[in-house]
């Protein structure tokens, strides 16, 4: 099969799920490499679209620098740590990652390694492994009736604590962001750090590594513990001091623990080694067949949708991220190229843009267009690319204010979005637009400045504004036929009779700034633009 020329190139920098490389593999040149090679990581970033990695790949500010044409880094897995994100950002290039890939392995590791512990498992199949048959030295503890406490009620946590539910053990929890009744109704019981130490039998710990986590399990409170409590971390390396924890378990104050994660990986050296009581594994949360294929099938299909300029859900670095409602996500194409055409008929770049969202559809959130209009205001007349990262930072670089307006039964349209702002010499301008739904499904513009119309929102479009008379409309189809532009539609809105009015034309090419004024100019307008609605 021959392949197109010009395809993106998505740099596979680890090894990635065969089913997401078949999700890549038609629209996109994908290419191998090992991403621990700095040089060749390096090289091979000069001419990627997109880099999809694991944990072992750095794409930090060198990076990122490296790769002028990126648009989005992709991380198969939960943490970024191995990703800059505020240099991305500073580029205007996407990180996403898989926030839900490995939940479920996450927490079933965590009580694999809880039930490892309270049986003594691993120390016991060495033990045998090496000949020695000593059934009282590995005898452990029942789960039934105990206390376990969960230090953190997420995504990953809930799962835990509805696995041990099985197990008929008593349930409490530390997290200030969850409300009472949210753990109520999931069988769990809150309580301060504190008070969570000194009650459990078992601690597992299910937080993010932030600033405020890193050490929380520290001296100090090792020394509030239950006697002979089981510590679990398969969350995140530093949330436990392995020092203190290896202190503490050497005095027979903590029983044992389970770790999975390490302060510094690779991790093949640490004081926990060296109990029978510590089970450790080489960070294996999201070590399944079906984690990792989730993990890969996500971020791929997210990288396909970033390289077509859609929006990306999983995005770590877009304002107003998170799911977008089917009824609001055929307006984002919408309020992108109103945006890109109120900047055209504008003139320029406003002080204060306002994006109204009128009908039905403003019932759901509808925070999404705004940064989708956003992104179309600075398409034309920025250098940079413009995306849904770096679009928010354009405008307020440049003292844009943009703001959102929701109007649930204003319009005769069940779905019309209104781009309307100020301009610094105090103009108002405006342009709205709606999509049709059905077999005839298209985006249109229906008002610029208060003239009505009903224009497809694609395509190259030329703007005149002009004293309404007879044979304007020939002389700049004059104009342009000459020039060899073909004209597929015009329109034109008037107020009254020989009053002001708007030509609005979609033509076949990109029109020279030299052609188009030399049009206006013909015909005596007072202003003309145009607007290449063509691109994404």
């Amino acid at each position: 099969m021959t392949l197109p020329p010009d395809r993106p190139v998505v740099l596979i920098a680890e090894e990635l799920a065969p089913s997401a490389l078949e999700v890549l593999a038609d629209d996109y040149e994908v290419r191998h490499l090992d991403g621990t090679d700095r040089p060749a990581l390096l090289a091979g970033l000069a001419d990627a679209s997109a880099v999809i990695v694991r944990s072992a790949t750095r794409i930090d500010a060198e990076a990122v620098a490296a790769a002028p044409r990126l648009k989005v880094v992709a991380r198969a897995g939960v943490g970024l740590d191995n990703v800059d994100v505020p240099a991305a950002t500073a580029r205007g290039v996407m990180v996403v990652n898989a926030p839900t890939s490995n939940i479920v392995s996450a927490a079933e590791q965590a009580v694999a390694l809880l039930l490892a512990v309270a049986r003594n498992t691993a120390a016991a199949s060495a033990a045998l492994k090496a000949g020695e048959w000593k059934r009282s030295k590995y005898t452990g503890v029942e789960l039934s009736g105990k206390v376990v406490g969960v230090v953190g009620l997420g995504r990953i946590g809930v799962l835990f604590a509805q696995r041990m539910a099985a197990f008929g053990v008593r349930l409490v929890a530390y997290d200030p962001y969850v409300q009472p009744a949210r753990a109520a109704a999931l069988g769990v019981r809150l309580l301060g750090l504190d008070e969570l130490l000194r009650e459990s039998d078992f601690i597992s710990i299910h937080l993010p590594k932030t600033p405020e986590t890193v050490g929380l399990i520290g001296v100090r409170e090792l020394g509030l513990v239950k006697p002979g409590v089981r510590i679990i971390n398969a969350a995140r390396g530093g949330l436990v001091d392995e020092q203190a924890l290896a202190d503490a378990i050497a005095d027979g104050r903590v029983a044992g623990a389970g770790i999975d994660v390490y302060s510094k990986e690779p991790c093949v050296a640490s004081p926990l080694f060296a109990f029978d009581s510590v089970v450790a594994t080489p960070h294996l949360g999201a070590s399944t067949v079906e984690a990792q294929d989730k993990a890969g099938l996500a971020v791929a299909r997210s990288v396909k949708l970033a390289l077509d300029g859609e929006f990306v859900p999983d995005a770590v670095n877009v304002q107003a991220g998170g799911v977008v409602a089917e009824e609001v996500r055929p307006l984002l194409p919408l309020a992108e190229k109103l945006g890109a055409v109120f900047t055209a008929v504008a003139g320029g770049i406003a002080s204060a843009v306002t994006v109204e969202v009128h009908g039905e559809v403003a019932k759901h959130d509808v925070s999404v267009l705004k940064l989708a209009a956003t992104k179309g205001l600075f398409g034309s007349v920025v250098a940079e690319q413009v995306t849904y990262v770096n679009a928010p930072h354009l405008a307020a670089d440049r003292g844009v204010e943009v703001a959102l307006a929701v109007f649930t039964d204003s319009s005769d349209q069940p779905n019309l979005v209104t781009v309307r702002g100020a301009l610094p010499d105090g103009r108002v301008a405006s342009v709205s637009g709606t999509y049709v739904a059905g077999p005839r499904e298209a985006l249109k513009l229906t008002e610029i400045d208060g003239f009505s119309l009903e224009l497809a929102a694609d395509g190259v479009l030329l703007f005149f504004r002009y004293a309404d008379r007879p044979g304007v409309v020939g002389t700049v189809g004059s104009i342009l036929g000459s020039a060899g532009v073909n004209i597929a539609a015009m329109q034109v809105a008037r107020r009254k009779a020989g009053g002001e009015a708007l030509m609005t034309l979609t033509v076949d090419q990109v029109v020279a700034a030299d052609l188009l004024g030399e049009a206006g100019q013909a015909i005596g307008a007072t202003a003309a633009s145009t607007a290449d609605l063509s691109v994404g």
